[in-house]
């Protein structure tokens, strides 16, 4: 099946072609060439940037269901990757209406250029809704997505690939989103019309040591905006060499690809760490591979979750949250052994959320607290880690906000 634009007059200069063997053409964006992925969508109206600079999409085409896209253009401050010369993040963009000139005070270049500058290829002018729809019903699908201006595409060796490809379960890629060596994080939340501010490490109240599986900039922010010194690591590091850092805490970040492949090194690290009694906290990847270093299982959702509009229940509080979600991986909360307590569910689907651990300063979310979508719901999730940070100490714990 062919779906065509309705612009047929014009050539197509991109195609999506789906593993089931379905071809939707459309007009090009952003990096020619062409990349197998999976295909979700993301219900988010604003912060595109962020969306694709989120290493969590990384071996992913994010279609967006709102359709003006590019409006405010791009920037050099809205980037949540933490080496934005790798170009860690989605692989692929799919909008239903075309890119219009830029229009913010903030914007320093044209959303078609800064795709390109990234190397993400882009597809423009299909029904979205339409996708998306099909992606509700039948589930994320492996795709191949193609750029050529001059619309020449060999659509059956294109159907072979994305059929042949194997897909995001089995797929560690936090070993391609991770930062390459040791780092120290400086940088504070950003203040709306005011420059970034930096944290004096020597000044820091307490050592954060982050296990960097494809970490966003905004959680390590705000970290440093908790007078934390915050010391970033490898995903591979290993236990003894955390430790050797002497952290007040270990934090376990977001990041893409199947958390059962990145937890063969990766889950007998953090059981080494939860050994130590250290106050630990993850979120998302850091999220799953906790539950699996604890005896969970975790599944391959149907369609995942990708958006700035979901609503969280937090049995700890009853409180009801708007948060950011992306990920396609769930931790199975039947799975969760004896010890372990669900803390956090999705409201759409009944999903897990949230763990934590009986009687020890251990606990993670799905979603992302460090994002704005409530705007701030979920920023008490920071200071909840800290207040076990704290108490290790023998401090006082501080009100969550």
């Amino acid at each position: 099946m062919t779906a065509t634009a309705p612009w047929t007059s014009k050539k197509p200069t991109a195609v999506l072609v789906l593993a089931d063997g379905t071809v939707i053409e459309g007009v090009g964006v952003g990096a020619t060439g062409k990349v197998c992925a999976e295909v979700c969508f993301n219900t988010s109206l604003t912060g595109y940037q962020e969306i694709l600079t989120d290493p969590s999409y990384l071996g992913q085409i994010v279609t967006f269901t709102f359709p003006h896209i590019g409006n405010i253009g791009t920037n050099e401050e809205d980037i949540e990757d933490l080496t934005p010369a790798a170009r860690r993040g989605a692989v692929g963009v799919i909008f239903k209406a075309d890119i219009t000139e830029p229009s913010n005070y903030r914007a320093s270049k044209h959303l078609d250029e800064w795709l390109k500058s990234r190397g993400v290829i882009g597809l423009s002018g299909i029904d979205t809704r339409a996708l998306t729809a099909w992606i509700r019903e039948k589930g994320a699908p492996n795709a191949v997505i193609a750029h050529d201006p001059n619309g020449v595409f060999d659509i059956e060796a294109l159907k072979a690939e994305a059929r042949n490809w194997s897909g995001l379960e089995g797929l560690d890629l936090a070993k391609e989103a991770t930062s390459g060596q040791s780092s120290q994080w400086t940088q504070k939340p950003w203040v709306w019309n005011e420059d970034f501010e930096d944290a004096d490490p020597a000044e820091a109240k307490y050592h954060i040591v982050c296990v960097d599986y494809g970490v966003k900039r905004n959680i390590l922010r705000l970290f440093a905006g908790l007078d934390c010194k915050v010391t970033v690591v490898p995903a591979q590091t290993s236990a003894e060499d955390i430790m050797a850092l002497k952290p007040d805490g270990v934090f376990l970040s977001n990041g893409p690809g199947d958390p059962a492949a990145t937890g063969e090194y990766a889950v007998p690290v953090i059981r080494q760490v939860l050994e130590n009694d250290v106050p630990t906290f993850g979120i998302c990847l850091g999220h799953q591979m906790l539950g699996l270093a604890l005896g969970a299982t975790t599944t391959k959702m149907h369609q995942g979750h990708h958006g700035g509009n979901h609503p969280v229940k937090d049995h700890t509080t009853g409180k009801v949250e708007i948060v950011s979600m992306n990920h396609g991986f769930s931790v199975d909360s039947n799975s969760l052994p004896e010890g372990v307590e669900e803390t956090h569910i999705s409201l759409f689907d009944g999903t897990n959320c949230g763990l934590r651990v009986t009687g020890k300063p251990v606990f993670s979310v799905q979603h992302h607290p460090e994002a704005s979508p409530g705007p701030q719901d979920s920023h008490y999730l920071f200071q909840r880690f800290l207040n076990m940070v704290r108490e290790r100490k023998g401090e006082a714990a501080l009100a969550e906000r």
